[in-house]
């Protein structure tokens, strides 16, 4: 397939020019005159310079990777048919549908976008953190930049011992009991090829702990409403956990928030300030 610089420049600035700040969790500043987004602020909402879009848009880019389409069609906020459409005029096949996916679903994002007050964040069916608010970073750490099978929780949890400071722990038998049931269940759905299985595999290769509990056969184990979070700066945190599900995609909305009055609802408040203030 061959790229189409002219149907490339013109999908890029439609698709930017139909957008408007608060669709993307932007402030519309008092002054703004221009209609739609800033290349500027396109490119900011997918991690590239600014010139690099530019450029794109002009039709004298270079040849956009995968990896820079699949964050442009995140940052334009475009759904999986758009999302397909860039692909092909920037010469690429799409990326296979079905199973597990990084592309965060408009309506979605749209959602995440309004809670910017509020610790959140998206994740994927084998614990992948795709996007977080700010206050989703100060509760759980910058995991959104993570790569290849550490990008899961479950798997940081058997692999990295200081994955589970974050949790009381009063919990940690069951949270691992309950991420293998979890996995478990994935690999029934997504087969014995699917990336849950090789992560599977590479934690009954590395952790006997994981191994142990495998061994069992335990699915049907669900989250608890309740988290318990021993916060590095700001110490217990008793938070109740409300998901959102886009079963299209498989992936998870976690909106954390504490009881009004309570110690905890104290805590996010002073969370707040911990929070880097950057776009999502």
């Amino acid at each position: 397939m061959a790229i189409d610089r002219a149907a490339l420049a013109g999908f890029l600035r439609l698709r930017r020019d139909s957008l408007q700040p608060e669709d993307v969790g932007l402030t519309r500043g008092a002054r703004r005159r221009t209609e739609g987004l800033r290349r500027e602020e396109v490119a900011a909402l997918s991690h590239m310079s600014a010139d690099y879009y530019a450029r794109l848009e002009r039709g004298d880019g270079p040849l956009p990777s995968e990896q820079m389409l699949a964050a442009i069609a995140q940052g334009l906020h475009l759904s999986i048919d758009e999302r397909d459409h860039l692909f092909r005029l920037a010469g690429h096949p799409p990326p296979t549908r079905g199973g597990v996916s990084d592309h965060i679903s408009p309506g979605m994002l749209r959602i995440l976008d309004r809670l910017q007050d509020t610790p959140a964040e998206i994740v994927t069916e084998l614990g992948e953190t795709l996007r977080q608010t700010p206050l989703g970073r100060a509760l759980t750490g910058d995991t959104a930049h993570l790569t290849g099978m550490e990008r899961s929780l479950g798997y940081r949890w058997f692999r990295d011992p200081s994955t589970r400071d974050l949790y009381d722990p009063a919990e940690h038998e069951f949270l691992s009991r309950l991420w293998v049931s979890g996995l478990r269940e994935v690999i029934a759905r997504r087969g014995p090829t699917s990336r849950a299985a090789r992560m599977a595999d590479s934690l009954q290769e590395h952790s006997a702990e994981f191994r142990e509990i495998w061994e069992r056969h335990e699915v049907g184990l669900r989250p608890r409403e309740t988290k318990h979070f021993v916060h590095p700066e700001l110490g217990a945190l008793e938070l109740s956990c409300q998901s959102l599900v886009d079963p299209e995609q498989s992936h998870f909305l976690l909106v954390y928030t504490a009881v009004p009055g309570s110690a905890s609802s104290e805590k996010l408040r002073l969370l707040s300030a911990l929070a880097p203030r950057s776009l999502v």
